[in-house]
């Protein structure tokens, strides 16, 4: 008999015992690791997916582990000591938990990895994400659509390249996607990587960190455009887009005869949306964590319940050992003309967050 059908038991036993169920514990309990609350879509997702489960009858157990590896490890650790019934990571670095993960499976706990796929382990279950590739290219389409727009008479539009953080899986399928994009234009010479930095290994952004984007942004600015305009960033995510642009506003751009470069984005945090409406950052890409952590319930509760989770994907998502069976949601590009629409429609913000 495994952890899931004692705790069944037990459950039964209680209410034999007194004639109730007792509520919190109706069907288990969920450990939930997410990597850090200095982003707030972490917290967003956390707290999700919290109210979900509890409304599935779950207790959870929700720890953040402030971007720190070996934090998160012996949380996650701490999690299968205390006999959770299922785990939902979200990884820091998606290549350690490889033992934590056997652990769990040696106790029958299922394991969905969250919205960062967990590399070198077949202990992963399930992956619920959003589509990354499709990211990239919406990425790439919006600074495209924006370069058209602020700046239609350049001959060559000279673009800098940011890429997310190397520890994370989704990095590389953002980057791919937006160069599926960019590099037939960087080919025919419509765009000039002015410093030639191009690659993961060469822009990538350890840990998402905008203080790293902004350094970097500082030092390609000082080395290759003492004489030239930049026309164009591609940013993976919001919280690098902001130190871009303290970067560029630095210098002048926004200012003046400097219009701002085009500044892509993703998580449509608030920050970056107020800063879309000022006119400084061009757009974002909004993912619905809501709508993730209603996925990433639905599988918890359909792999402990005995049922088939909902997936969509079946071949992408390769993590050195297995594919990973995956459900994968649709990203939505947010700029200036459709931003209410999109997030004020859906409910995600108030206008009250947005405008005060």
């Amino acid at each position: 008999m495994n952890r899931r059908h004692l705790g069944l038991s037990a459950l039964a036993l209680a209410v034999a015992l007194t004639g109730a169920p007792i509520a919190a514990q109706e069907n288990g309990t969920i450990g939930i690791a997410m990597p850090t609350k200095s982003s707030s879509r972490w917290i967003s997702d956390g707290e999700s997916m919290v109210a979900q489960f509890e409304e599935a009858g779950y207790d959870t157990d929700l720890q953040y582990a402030e971007d720190d590896i070996p934090n998160q490890l012996a949380q996650i650790e701490n999690m299968i000591t205390k006999g959770v019934d299922a785990l939902v990571i979200a990884a820091i670095d998606g290549t350690t938990l490889s033992n934590a993960l056997a652990n769990a499976a040696a106790l029958d706990i299922p394991v969905v990895a969250y919205d960062r796929l967990i590399r070198d382990s077949g202990d992963v279950d399930y992956y619920a994400t959003f589509d990354n590739f499709q990211v990239g290219v919406q990425q790439a389409n919006s600074l495209v659509e924006g370069l058209e727009e602020r700046f239609p008479d350049a001959e060559t539009w000279n673009v800098e390249l940011f890429g997310g953080s190397p520890d994370d899986n989704n990095a590389y399928f953002f980057y791919d996607g937006a160069m599926s994009v960019l590099q037939p234009l960087i080919d025919d010479g419509s765009i000039n990587v002015v410093s030639g930095q191009m690659g993961m290994d060469t822009v990538g952004t350890l840990r998402w960190d905008g203080a790293v984007a902004q350094a970097r942004m500082d030092n390609l600015l000082s080395a290759h455009y003492t004489d030239a305009q930049v026309h164009g960033v591609l940013s993976p995510y919001d919280g690098l887009s902001i130190g871009i642009l303290s970067s560029l506003k630095g210098v002048g751009y926004g200012s003046g005869d400097q219009p701002m470069p085009i500044v892509t984005g993703q998580d449509a945090e608030i920050p970056s949306v107020k800063s879309i409406l000022a006119g400084e950052q061009y757009s974002t890409i909004f993912k619905d964590t809501r709508e993730l952590a209603r996925v990433t319930v639905g599988m918890v509760d359909a792999l402990l319940q005995g049922g088939e989770p909902e997936i969509n994907d079946t071949s992408t998502y390769d993590n050195g050992v297995k594919v990973v069976p995956s459900y994968l949601l649709e990203p939505v590009p947010v700029d200036a003309d459709n931003w209410e629409d999109v997030l004020l429609g859906s409910e995600y913000y108030t206008r009250d967050q947005i405008e005060q």
